[in-house]
């Protein structure tokens, strides 16, 4: 039944770039790997071969930033590696102020055996392992990111880790056979059950899809936000394809809100720190401390739990957003006329170069076609 599963899933969800879109070179000087070609002269870059417990040895990059707080581990979608998403994790790394790690699943780019559902789900795991280890990363600190089929290890792990921080899903799915069939119920062949475990997931969840996704319908998204326990403001980008929400102003805007809310946020697992007690106080404030205790308790629930609650209170009003999106628009229009002129004076400034290579960025996931639209398609009887 297993084998049978993952047979399915290789055939429904698996198109990694054939050939791969890069290989891993050693630098001579410093005897560190590379990934080649893409910039050599980042030191803020790490590539890393991790071994998985299935037995694989998977190809991870991990950028560092230097005034982060959170780290970003993010499962890339389908038809990609990291040769192509290098660039686009670079930058979000950046403008978002954040660690990111990036993975291969198994079979993808140089990373060696064949995906499978299984295989995807011991990737993630060793990639987290490597944070924890490797970087000293905890689970407080730590954002699952999950693209299109990346949804499915992503939260696989957050069912696991209970005091993660919080959870990305981007053009996500319910299931794999629910992006063929509108089915009602969870059959066992079925693979990246996102529909069951979006509800066990206690950390704050983000949304993200397009309207007019052709692959996985907005339904998906719109249900497993439904779904979720902490619900944060999704983003349905209007017009959005599967491979394009990269290319929207809005993406970017919402992704720095998103971090910006979830680090003002007191995480709701933090055990606050105990006062010294006067322990000739204690016997005859027994009845007391056990007031202060219960009422401590169900103040930190109350703190740790509130529907967002309290992340209402670190997020604008709605006259506020649409004050500080007018402001921004002006500031946009102002930016743009400036890099305009500072494009014509040949500036050399590392923050212009920095800001002008994300709004490239468009370009670029056109280029490298982020993700093939015929991935999770149909196959035939025959295929099966």
């Amino acid at each position: 039944m297993g084998t049978a599963t993952s047979s399915m899933a290789a055939k429904l969800a698996f198109f990694p770039p054939d050939p791969p879109s890069y290989n891993i070179i050693v630098d001579e000087a410093s005897g560190k790997m590379r990934i080649s070609g893409v910039d050599q002269r980042r030191d803020n870059v790490d590539v890393l071969k991790l071994s998985t417990k299935k037995g694989n040895e998977i190809v991870a990059m991990y950028v560092k930033n230097p005034s982060a707080s959170l780290t970003v581990l993010y499962s890339h979608g389908n038809a990609a590696d990291l040769g192509q998403m290098y660039h686009i994790f670079t930058e979000l790394s950046l403008h978002l102020n954040v660690n990111l790690m990036g993975y291969d699943y198994s079979g993808y780019g140089q990373s060696s055996g064949k995906p499978s559902e299984q295989d995807t789900y011991a990737d993630i795991e060793a990639a987290y392992k490597c944070l924890e280890e490797t970087y000293g990363v905890k689970q407080e600190d730590t954002i699952l990111y999950g693209q299109s089929v990346g949804s499915g290890p992503s939260l696989e792990l957050a069912i696991r880790l209970p005091h993660l921080r919080a959870v990305i899903l981007h053009s996500a799915i319910l299931s794999g056979l629910r992006v063929m069939y509108p089915v009602k119920r969870t059959f066992w062949f079925d693979i990246y059950k996102n529909i069951d475990k979006i509800p066990l997931v206690d950390c704050p969840v983000l949304v993200i899809h397009g309207t007019e996704d052709e692959v996985v319908d907005c339904s998906h998204g719109k249900q497993l936000w439904e779904l979720c326990k902490e619900k944060y403001e999704p983003l349905w980008l209007k017009g959005g394809n599967h491979c394009n929400l990269e290319l929207y102003p809005e993406y970017l805007r919402h992704l720095r809100k998103f971090i910006s809310a979830i680090e003002k946020i007191p995480h709701p697992n933090k055990v606050p720190e105990q006062q010294p007690k006067d322990q000739s106080d204690q016997p005859s404030n027994n009845a007391d401390q056990s007031k202060d205790k219960s009422r401590r308790s169900t103040d930190h629930r109350d703190k740790g739990r509130p529907s967002f609650g309290q992340r209402e209170k670190c997020r604008l009003s709605t006259d506020n957003r649409e004050k500080a999106r007018a402001s921004t628009d002006k500031r946009e229009k102002s930016r743009k006329s400036l890099d305009r002129i500072m494009k014509a004076r040949n500036s050399t400034d590392h923050s212009e170069r920095a800001r002008n290579s994300f709004d490239r960025l468009g370009d670029m996931v056109r280029s490298v076609g982020l993700c093939n639209v015929d991935c999770l398609k149909q196959i035939t009887a025959a295929e099966v």
